[in-house]
This record gives structure tokens, sequence and C-alpha cells, in this order.
């Protein structure tokens, strides 16, 4: 394992932001973290955390830090059926009901499909069973030809979309099996783009018909639980009334 300065000094760069911008923030001395950061200088528990609270590093990388560090992991990994997070669940639960009759999903930090509200089910049926075998992938579902890709009319624009996503959650925190995943599904393809005014919607042809959807994305404000901190819901939403009228 490297050692908690150098992982440090790795998340500064990655943010990138100078050890002064980094002191100011974390109301300690440029000479402090210069210190941390070439081990000089062994940091306390709460100096790492509070380091990486303003690095924002994923709790799941706040852990490593700490065990570099000398320390014992803070955050917790419990599966989310753990009886320890049935309130969170049940306010999962809720949203993707509540959502119905148009289509939810919870995915995890490495895009597969957690739970799913009912309105998801019909578009399942149009896919390969054997992306359906757990874990159901939602960039395989989406961009894989046996997937929804055969039913997506602006295929380009979706995975333009998804390349940007996972750019950006990389660009974040590294994870070398998304990495991977980005690697096989997202390499650049021919099509073409179309334009949009406020939205850019998913055009799935469902049916003899044209559904036009986007989606928002909602995940935990204050998690302390890794499950939680990676969690996201996505919801799905008719762009124009003839697509609201397929739905209801």
């Amino acid at each position: 394992m490297e050692p908690v300065g150098e992982l440090l000094r790795g998340w500064r760069r990655r943010r990138g932001i100078s050890q002064l911008d980094l002191a100011i923030a974390a109301d300690v001395s440029a000479r402090h973290v210069s210190l941390v950061e070439t081990g000089k200088s062994n940091p306390s528990a709460a100096m790492v955390l509070r380091l990486a609270d303003q690095l924002g590093v994923p709790l799941r990388d706040r852990n490593r830090l700490l065990l570099a560090a000398g320390f014992a992991p803070r955050y917790t990994e419990r599966p989310l059926d753990d009886h320890a997070l049935s309130a969170a669940r049940d306010a999962i639960r809720r949203v993707l009901q509540a959502h119905e009759p148009y289509p939810a999903l919870v995915f995890d930090r490495r895009w597969n499909i957690v739970m799913t509200n009912r309105a998801i089910e019909p578009f399942f049926a149009q896919v390969d069973p054997d992306l359906l075998r757990p874990p159901v992938n939602l960039l395989r579902l989406g961009l894989d030809p046996r997937g929804l890709a055969r039913m997506v009319v602006n295929l380009a624009d979706v995975r333009a979309m998804f390349r940007a996503r996972i750019t950006r959650q990389l660009a974040a925190a590294p994870d070398p099996e998304l990495a991977a995943l980005y690697e096989e599904l997202l390499e650049d393809a021919p099509g073409k783009r179309i334009e949009a005014d406020v939205l850019i919607p998913m055009i799935l042809r469902v049916d003899d018909r044209e559904l036009r959807l986007f989606s928002t994305i909602t995940t935990f404000g204050t998690p302390v639980d890794i499950t939680l901190d990676e969690v996201a819901i996505e919801q799905y939403y008719p762009a124009d009334a003839e697509s609201a009228a397929y739905f209801t």
C-alpha cells in the first residue's frame, strides 16, 4: 500500500488544487500539508478525514487513506438489504414506486442495477436473457446490440452521454473495473447526433412508435455507509405528450 502522504498528494493533484488551497480549505498550514504529503509528519485520523473531506474523496477511498495512515477503517459497507439500511432502502423503494408509470432504477458505482420499478420490466423483456443474469449492468444493457441498443434510435447520443458520465466518474474516483468496461463498450462509433434546445432525449422505438425520454439522477445527501454513498437512482420522464400517453 502506498504511504498516506502519496495517496493524499494523488487526490490533490487529481482535483487540480495546490497545497496552499487545500491548506486554506482545511484550516491548516501549507507547511503541514507538505509535511504530510512527503511523509515527514504522520497525520492523525481526524486530519486524514479533514483533508479527504476537502478533496471530495469517496468513502471507500477514505477507508484506504485511513489504513495507509495506520488507522482502522471508519466507514462500513453493508449490502442494501441489510437491516441497518432498512430506512434508506424503504426511501429508495418509495421513490421507485412513486415514479410509476414511468421507468426508474437504482445502480451502484459500477453501474450494476440493484433495484427497479415495474415500469422497467417491459423494456427488459426485449433484451437477450444472457444480459439479465446478475449482476445486470446498465452500460452493457444499454449499449450491447443484444440489449436495448437495438431499440435506441439515437444511439450516438446515448453513447456520448454514457461516455461523458463515465469520464467524469473515473476522473473523480478511478476504478479499474469501470475503466475496463469503458474501454469495452464506449469506443467511438459513427452515428448521427440530434440537436435539441433544452435536453437531449433518449429515443426508443417501441411498438412502431418512438418514445422520447430524459432522466434525472438522485443520490443520498449525507451518507456514511459506502453502499449508500455509491448508489444512484435514475428516473426517466417522457419528453413529449405522445411518450407520456404511451406510459399512462
